[in-house]
């Protein structure tokens, strides 16, 4: 999307250190893969503490992954001291959750001074092939005097 800013560095660090106080993403097992401007990349390792009655990664944990990635995908954009709260998401669930592993990239579609509109597509991998099982489209506010974000 991007070239990097030498700003970037900064804007990781912020990011990973709000992502470590999400008390979901910690029970969920998920870890931040990438970030860059305007794009955060989220894993989940599929297990049963994730998963549904047939095995398959919880419709619950998709969506919370994938709402995250699009919240971080807006905060890389935000000036330090904002945060973003999603006000709207719809998701379309296209595909049963079941790989190795479960990634969701957030991606900013458009930024304005209050509302950003972020979607993340949610893949499926197994054996370097990627399925896609999810496609989320949030709308995302910004905050002042939030440094990150607060779903």
């Amino acid at each position: 999307m991007s070239t990097l800013t030498p700003e970037e560095p900064t804007v990781q660090a912020r990011i990973q250190a709000s992502f470590d106080k999400q008390g979901l993403m910690g029970t969920l097992g998920a870890s931040i893969l990438r970030i860059a401007p305007g794009e955060v990349d989220i894993a989940l390792s599929p297990s049963s503490a994730v998963s549904q009655q047939h095995g398959f990664v919880h419709a619950g944990a998709v969506s919370a992954i994938a709402d995250t990635a699009a919240g971080y995908a807006a905060l890389s954009l935000m000036p330090p001291g904002a945060g973003v709260l999603t006000t709207e998401f719809k998701i379309n669930l296209v595909a049963p959750a079941a790989g190795e592993q479960i990634v969701a990239r957030g991606r900013v579609v458009k930024a304005g001074r209050t509302l950003t509109l972020a979607q993340t597509e949610v893949f499926a991998e197994t054996a370097g092939k990627e399925r896609l099982v999810a496609l989320l489209t949030a709308t995302l506010m910004k905050i002042e005097g939030r440094d990150g974000v607060a779903d």
